[in-house]
């Protein structure tokens, strides 16, 4: 990994990053991720992603995969999936330090199309690898665009169908390609995700959601569940009891509140389910991480 990638990344993550070590950057789509100490677990539905981990380790649960990871990896992630991950090597004099880059479809269909990658077997929805040289320099081109603001609007639009060109050609190609097919299951299975996440809080008939997949209902579970890990009602119930999660930790809102807020009408339930998800309580959860928040501030 060059070593003026890991400068301008921990520049960044030392101004901009908050208590709970994220960093937004200017640039639509980017974060990046500082932690100073190992930490524990988070929890959170992924979207397609590439993460570039600079400097430390990370532990990285993605459906049923187990995952471990360090510097100069990447994790490639071309499907919306629940993910646990846990910072495993961080210290105040070498923190963890990672930048995480969404995937955009749209350019990957249209660079699909421009250079003739015809969508094929894509092998799994989550890998780990090498970062590519390709990456890795085109990923140190659009951070240094975060040191000067007014090259962002002309430049981040080449500089991002870079790196998914060369992502497209390294050695995450085939399943990154799979992700520009535009009448593929992943495709048609994104269609659907994207209205369970405007619209978690609310009952959604899964026949409606099969129809904006423009599948059969048969057809519709069976692709969601291959793409996510997931059936439709279990990745709506993980991203209300994440979100719930939030409220309570950074809107300091009650377990009960936060559970009728995200759709819940039973406070029982959400408190079975918050335990089975999170291993704790709601109320001592919220308070364990608040704590944790506390300390680092």
């Amino acid at each position: 990994m060059p070593d003026a990638l890991l400068s301008t990344v921990e520049t960044h993550a030392n101004a901009h990053a908050g208590a709970d070590g994220m960093a937004q950057t200017p640039l639509t789509g980017v974060t990046i991720i500082r932690s100073e100490a190992p930490s524990g677990l988070a929890h959170a539905v992924s979207k397609p992603l590439i993460c570039l981990v600079l400097q430390g380790r990370k532990h990285v649960t993605v459906g049923r995969e187990e995952l471990d990871f360090g510097a100069g990896d990447s994790l490639v992630i071309t499907g919306d999936m629940p993910m646990v991950s846990q910072i495993t090597q961080a210290r105040a004099d070498a923190p963890y330090l990672s930048i995480v880059f969404e995937l955009d479809t749209a350019l990957i269909t249209d660079l699909c199309l421009e250079i003739g990658n015809a969508a094929g077997p894509g092998g799994p929805p989550v890998q780990i690898g090498p970062t590519d040289r390709e990456v890795s320099d085109a990923a140190l081109r659009l951070m240094r665009l975060v040191e000067r603001p007014a090259s962002i609007p002309v430049l981040r639009e080449q500089l991002m169908r870079e790196l998914h060109y060369w992502l497209l050609m390294g050695r995450h190609g085939p399943a990154v390609r799979r992700l520009g097919w535009p009448d593929g299951h992943e495709q048609r299975v994104a269609r659907a995700v994207a209205v369970i996440r405007a619209e978690f809080s609310r009952p959604i008939p899964v026949g409606r959601l099969a129809a904006v997949a423009g599948m059969s209902l048969s057809s519709f579970h069976h692709h969601f569940r291959a793409v996510t890990s997931l059936s439709p009602l279990q990745f709506q119930k993980t991203l209300r009891l994440i979100e719930a999660r939030r409220l309570m930790i950074a809107e300091g809102r009650s377990a009960s509140a936060a559970a009728f807020a995200v759709g819940y009408e039973s406070a029982p339930q959400f408190t079975r389910e918050y335990g089975r998800m999170f291993g704790s309580s709601p109320a001592r959860d919220a308070e364990a991480a608040r704590g944790v928040l506390e300390a680092a501030e």
